[in-house]
């Protein structure tokens, strides 16, 4: 490849190199210069103009950029540290493990230390259960660590080497399923684990900064010989910390990348419904609880236990116009720590995903302003609050659910639909009567009465009128 430059632009690099002090190649060589049209140029061969040290080490960047670029999203991403909402004012409340270290991220800081111990007592229970000695099962970690080192991003483990790095493994995977095996079977007493501690563990097992590769948990899994128990207990644990109502249908059939994301494919257990998209641009307004039950909108709790079935639909025989239902969710202390951290990995910047959780937290943020919103979908069976007073709940979805970008062609439908029902003028002010008025069975009673009072009181003046004139 060649490259025509100016005489100017060619003088002009020759005295900005010699002035930074290189040696002079490339350029000074010999060269053929053509004139056209009055314009001065010359030819340089493609090898000549990376002439510097400098230049070649951008041009190099540069290349292993693009090729990076192409490799960059996956569907197993590294485990990594939260990048994109680390500057987030609720960062350390949702993101910081509150009594365990798990994995190399926060491995070592001291006010984990206590912690450390109660992992070695756990992990030597796991390994007497196993049937197999300790040195067979470190050897099941240390075998792979150059593929386990593959699961991490650089940055987390390059202070490691393969000995550390295998036995902190090694020591947190048996734990971990200890932990997991003994909460299922409500054995945890047995390790002087107080209850506080054990909520603090469980939730702390969900943080993205503290997170193990699955295929650890799987590899302990299938060298134990209560390996078929240890399976079904982290599937139940799984469905025990999943916020939603429990399923029968089977897990996905995929490997999970680690226990956050065995979480993520047990709340979106479900195809989303990804509506097509539309070439007319759509004018869509996020309302809230009081503002769609002010137009007829009723909220309902459906059966299904994965997020992303939210539906819409019209109701020509009820009170209502239309109903929106959405899965039932559970909230307490652990819902904001798990919602955030499953946000923050679908983030990350080599996770190539749709989005589902993240979607469906604008969806809910969407809906939830103020405690009032909270005790509308409470009564309604979609929220069941053990966390505190409806404002707390209020607060939390409201902190999680600040400047996320959802996918857009998730719930596309359903808020298409809402905003069509919105604009129908013609129903609105009857259903707002119906809200402000009539929003209780009691007011219905009252109004009945009062109106058969008033109608009583109408037939008998009448009738007075007329037994007057006859």
């Amino acid at each position: 490849m060649e490259h025509v430059i100016s005489i100017e632009e060619f003088h002009s690099r020759k005295v900005e190199r010699r002035e930074i002090g290189e040696a002079s190649r490339g350029y000074d060589q010999p060269v053929s210069v053509a004139v056209a049209n009055e314009e001065q140029s010359i030819t340089i061969h493609e090898d000549e103009i990376y002439s510097t040290s400098f230049e070649k080490e951008n041009f190099k960047k540069l290349k292993e950029a693009q090729v990076k670029g192409k490799n960059r999203w996956t569907a197993k991403p590294k485990i990594q540290k939260v990048l994109l909402l680390r500057d987030h004012k609720h960062f350390e409340k949702y993101c910081e493990p509150r009594v365990v270290s798990i994995g190399p991220i926060h491995h070592g800081k001291p006010k984990y230390q206590l912690a450390e111990e109660y992992k070695l007592m756990l992990a030597e229970n796991f390994i007497e259960e196993s049937g197999k000695t300790d040195k067979e099962l470190y050897m099941v970690i240390k075998s792979n660590i150059e593929q386990l080192r593959k699961c991490f991003n650089e940055e987390v483990i390059h202070n490691y080497n393969d000995e550390a790095l295998s036995w902190m493994l090694f020591v947190d995977g048996c734990a971990t399923l200890k932990f997991i095996d003994s909460v299922v079977h409500n054995n945890v007493k047995s390790f002087q684990i107080k209850n506080g501690q054990v909520a603090f563990v469980q939730q702390d097992l969900f943080l993205l900064e503290n997170q193990l590769p699955y295929r650890i948990l799987d590899d302990l899994i299938k060298n134990s010989k209560e390996g078929k128990n240890l399976k079904e207990s982290v599937q139940s644990f799984i469905d025990t910390q999943s916020m939603t109502k429990k399923t029968e249908e089977p897990p996905p059939n995929k490997e999970p990348v680690h226990l956050l994301d065995l979480l993520r494919n047990r709340l979106l257990g479900c195809t989303h419904d990804i509506s097509p998209k539309s070439n007319e641009k759509e004018w869509q307004s996020y309302r809230n609880v009081q503002e769609l039950r002010a137009v007829g909108i009723h909220l309902k709790s459906s059966d299904s236990s994965c997020l992303g079935k939210i539906n819409f639909t019209r109701n020509w025989i009820s009170l209502y116009g239309a109903i929106l239902s959405l899965p039932p969710i559970l909230v307490d202390d652990s819902t904001g720590p798990k919602f955030f951290n499953l946000i923050a990995y679908e983030m990350c910047p080599d996770f190539e995903n749709d989005y589902g959780v993240t979607s469906y937290i604008s969806f809910l943020d969407s809906l939830i302003d103020e405690a009032k919103d909270v005790i509308d979908l409470r009564k309604e069976g979609i929220l069941r609050n053990l966390l505190g007073s409806d404002e707390e709940v209020a607060l939390v979805f409201n902190e999680i659910g600040t400047d996320l970008v959802p996918n857009p062609d998730i719930y596309r439908d359903v808020r298409s639909k809402i905003q069509k029902y919105h604009e129908k003028k013609r129903m609105t002010y009857i259903n707002e009567v119906i809200h402000n008025h009539f929003s209780s069975p009691w007011t219905v009673v009252a109004f009945t009465a009062a109106l058969f009072a008033l109608i009583l009181s109408i037939a008998q003046t009448v009738y007075s009128i007329l037994a007057y004139y006859q």
